[in-house]
C-alpha cells in the first residue's frame, strides 16, 4: 500500500473521515467499470467516455448478421482485454480481502481482474468474458479455446487490418463482414455466447442471491466506480441502507446512491482504494 501518495490533501481528509468509519467494521465492495479504467479498460458512463452501445440478448438470438459482427468485434479486441492487468485498486481490495478487512467484492465487471489480482471471495455479477457457453445444450469453454477456433476459421483475420475503439465488455466497434465464420459448439452445433450478461438479460437469481447474502452479512458497504444506472447494483445499495450500515462511495461523478452516501469520495478508485486500505492496515492516514 502507498497510503496517501497521489491523493490531494481535500480527498485525503475525506479519506481519513470513511477510514474511521470503516475501521473495525468487514466491509463488502461494490465494482463499476471505474474500477478498471487504470487497467486500460473504458468506461461506459464515465466523464468523457464515448457513447456506447452494447449488444442486446434479442438481437444476438435473432440475427446471424448480428452475431457475426458480435464475435468479430469481440475477438478482435479479446487479446487486449485478455492481457489487461490488475491496478492499484484490484491490488488494495485483494489485500483488504487477505486481512480480513474486506468480506468480499461484487463486481459488475466483466474483465475478471478481482480474480487476477488474487482476491478469492468475489460475485462476478454480470459474468466473466474469459468463459463461453453454448445456449443450447449448456457445454462450458475457455475463450481463449474460441479465439483459437475463430482464428482457424478466418484464417484471413491476420491479413485484414481491422480496428477499433474498444469497449468495456471487450468488443471492439467494427464493421460487419459477411466472410466472418461465426463460431459454434463442437457438441451440438448450437449458437456461442460469453458467460456474460447481456443488454436486456436478468442477472440469474442465484448470483444475485449470492450478493445480497455477502451485503446482509457485513458491516459496511464500499462502492468504487460506478455510477449505479444498473438496476442491480442500486438494488443491493438499497439492502445496504435498510440494514442501516455505512456506505461509502468512491466514485468521479454523480452516482444514484450519493443521498444515501455516509462518505463520498470525488476520485479515481486505484489511488483512493490503495490509500484507505493503507490507512486500514496501519491504524491512521
Amino acid at each position: 500500500m502507498q497510503g496517501m501518495s497521489g491523493v490531494a490533501t481535500v480527498v485525503a481528509d475525506i479519506v481519513d473521515e470513511a477510514v474511521g468509519i470503516l475501521r473495525g467494521r468487514s466491509a463488502a465492495v461494490l465494482t463499476g467499470a471505474g474500477v478498471s479504467t487504470d487497467s486500460g479498460i473504458p468506461d461506459y458512463r464515465g466523464v468523457g467516455a464515448p457513447k456506447q452501445h452494447p449488444m442486446s440478448f434479442s438481437d444476438f438470438l435473432q440475427s446471424h448478421r448480428h452475431r457475426q459482427r458480435y464475435w468479430l468485434g469481440s475477438h478482435m479486441g479479446w487479446s487486449r482485454f485478455a492481457a489487461a492487468e490488475p491496478n492499484r485498486g484490484h491490488e488494495a481490495i485483494a489485500s483488504a480481502e487477505e486481512a480480513s478487512l474486506f468480506s468480499g467484492v461484487v463486481t459488475q465487471n466483466v474483465d475478471a481482474l478481482h480474480h487476477k489480482a488474487g482476491s478469492l471471495r468475489v460475485i462476478d455479477l454480470h459474468g466473466r468474458l474469459d468463459k463461453v457457453r453454448c445456449i443450447h445444450c449448456g457445454q462450458s469453454f475457455s475463450r481463449q479455446s474460441i479465439a483459437r477456433t475463430i482464428d482457424l476459421l478466418n484464417p484471413w483475420l491476420e491479413k485484414r487490418d481491422i480496428s477499433g475503439h474498444i469497449k468495456p465488455d471487450g468488443d471492439v466497434d467494427v464493421a460487419v463482414t459477411s466472410e466472418f465464420a461465426v463460431p459454434s459448439c463442437d457438441m451440438c452445433d448450437g449458437v456461442l455466447k460469453p458467460e456474460v450478461i447481456f443488454f436486456g438479460e436478468f442477472v440469474p437469481t442465484g448470483v444475485f442471491d449470492q450478493a445480497a447474502s455477502l451485503i446482509a452479512r457485513s458491516e459496511a458497504l464500499i462502492i468504487a466506480g460506478s455510477s449505479l444506472v444498473v438496476n442491480t447494483g442500486m438494488r443491493l445499495v438499497n439492502l445496504a441502507h435498510r440494514k442501516k450500515i455505512p456506505i461509502v462511495i468512491i466514485n468521479r461523478g454523480p452516482t444514484k446512491a450519493d443521498r444515501l452516501a455516509t462518505v463520498r469520495i470525488e476520485a479515481g478508485t486505484s489511488e483512493t482504494l490503495d490509500a484507505l486500505v493503507g490507512g486500514l492496515q496501519s491504524g491512521s492516514v
